[in-house]
């Protein structure tokens, strides 16, 4: 009969389609786990992550946020909440996880300033991204808290302020410690001389 396609070949395309979806699906759990492996080692080595919702951002605004993030030392990912719940299991971030509903990302950094800062000057520029929370260390913030900490001087403007206090000239430093004892040396040549006159 034409137009009939025999049962062999019914076989094979079954077989064949079976066989592929079970690749894909082995092919998704390892990159899956691999996704898990990644977020663990952040939430390993990092001490600041952000929590934010970004329903309705563009590609050309996610690219901006990626790129603003970068220029701040810090990451951004979006991430499947159930995988990102999977890596947080056991790490001191793991009370960001009532945080982790809807289209959420994530951001982190080393340097919690920097991370806090360019979610919230981004926040400010397109409404579409709203800051959630996130976690400093094992301490859980909310978004006032990480609009807070992003106030703060950044790490590395604080470590130029030290540099520059330890580089201060000496006679800066001699002359901040001599001034007191200069004081008091004017104060008693004026006693002094005040004691002269009246003696002379």
């Amino acid at each position: 009969m034409p137009g009939v396609v025999p049962a062999s070949r019914v076989t094979w395309w079954r077989m064949s389609f079976m066989c592929h979806r079970k690749l894909e699906t082995d092919v998704d759990r390892i990159e899956k786990r691999e996704f898990v492996a990644e977020l663990a080692d952040v939430f390993a080595d990092t001490s600041m992550v952000v929590v934010t919702r970004n329903a309705g951002m563009t590609v050309a605004d996610v690219t901006a946020l990626r790129r603003s993030m970068r220029a701040a030392g810090a990451s951004f990912k979006v991430a499947k909440n159930r995988l990102a719940l999977l890596a947080l299991e056991g790490t001191r971030f793991d009370g960001i996880a009532p945080l982790m509903k809807g289209p959420t990302a994530l951001s982190w950094s080393k340097d919690p300033v920097a991370v806090a800062k360019a979610a919230v000057d981004f926040a400010k520029t397109n409404d579409k991204f709203v800051l959630v929370g996130g976690a400093l260390g094992g301490q859980v913030l909310d978004a006032a808290g990480v609009k807070a900490l992003s106030e703060l001087p950044s790490l590395d403007s604080l470590r130029a302020k030290i540099l520059g206090l330890i580089q201060a000239p000496a006679t800066k430093v001699a002359g901040v410690l001599a001034a007191p004892a200069g004081q008091l040396a004017r104060v008693f040549a004026a006693y002094a001389d005040s004691q002269k006159s009246e003696a002379a």
